[in-house]
């Protein structure tokens, strides 16, 4: 009985503690055999930095990563700028002022968020294998390979921003335009920092889409040209390689130190806005 009723009065904390256990056991598993000694599974047979010597000699890993990082770099910044229009146009334009053909573009806009990446990725290929033998452009690598993140980033970064851009105060930018600023001179000076977090949070989310993706890399890149993901998946496909364990360390430990900056910044500007 109190088994039972020490279990029913804490259930929500042992719920928590299994979820957080079943997410983060698999990542702390991998974190641990990145420093084994030899390339046995399951079993750690002695600390060692082999692996993190190893990948630092790997030149595909290498070279993928760099690549994924421009990629997903220019992909997060075209996908928020392109995203912005669309979450503006989609706002501030409907009801009486709305224009014609607005229902389309927002099925338009939306349908990569519920459309199989299979299927994105199949007509994106055949749209550049036409457009190639057509124009001679774009050859497929690292320009194809933007083309298709952003067109998949930028529906993510519309829903983000839009949600934020229909909470605007209009009232705020109906005062500066009385107080004699242009319409570019509100969008820049009062909307854009309204919704900067939204900008933010959108650009955080379509770069960790772009720098993670397989499916779409997979159609959309050429030969020579090949994603960290992608490097991961051909090694993991022909047996276990512990370089990958280390990559993938080093990967949470940067996405560790970025939470734990954003969140520092987040708490001392809290405090700093309580103290003033």
């Amino acid at each position: 009985m109190i088994a039972t009723g020490f279990f029913g009065k804490h259930t929500g904390k042992f719920w928590l503690a299994a979820v957080f256990l079943f997410l983060y056991i698999p990542l702390v598993f991998l974190v641990v055999f990145s420093f084994n000694s030899t390339r046995q599974d399951g079993v750690f047979t002695g600390f060692s930095l082999r692996w993190y010597e190893a990948l630092m000699n790997d030149s595909r890993l290498v070279e993928g990563f760099f690549l994924s990082l421009k990629v997903a770099l220019l992909t997060g910044t075209l996908s928020v700028v392109l995203g912005c229009f669309a979450a503006f146009v989609l706002v501030r334009y409907r009801g009486s002022s709305g224009f014609a053909g607005r229902t389309a573009f927002y099925g338009m806009v939306n349908a990569p968020l519920v459309m199989p990446e299979v299927v994105i990725g199949l007509s994106l290929l055949l749209l550049m294998v036409a457009s190639q033998r057509m124009f001679d452009f774009p050859e497929r690598g690292f320009t194809t390979l933007v083309i298709g993140h952003t067109l998949l980033g930028m529906a993510y970064a519309t829903t983000v921003i839009q949600s934020r851009l229909a909470d605007v105060d209009r009232s705020i930018e109906e005062a500066a335009m009385d107080l004699g600023c242009r319409p570019v001179q509100v969008f820049f000076l009062v909307t854009l920092p309204s919704i900067a977090p939204a900008l933010v949070s959108s650009w955080l989310l379509t770069f960790t889409l772009s720098f993670d993706d397989v499916v779409l890399s997979e159609f959309l890149s050429g030969p020579g040209v090949t994603t960290l993901p992608q490097v991961i998946f051909s090694y993991a496909r022909r047996g276990v390689n512990p370089s990958i364990y280390a990559a993938a360390t080093l990967l949470i430990a940067a996405v560790s130190l970025g939470i734990v900056a954003y969140s520092l910044l987040v708490l001392r500007r809290q405090n700093r806005l309580r103290s003033g």
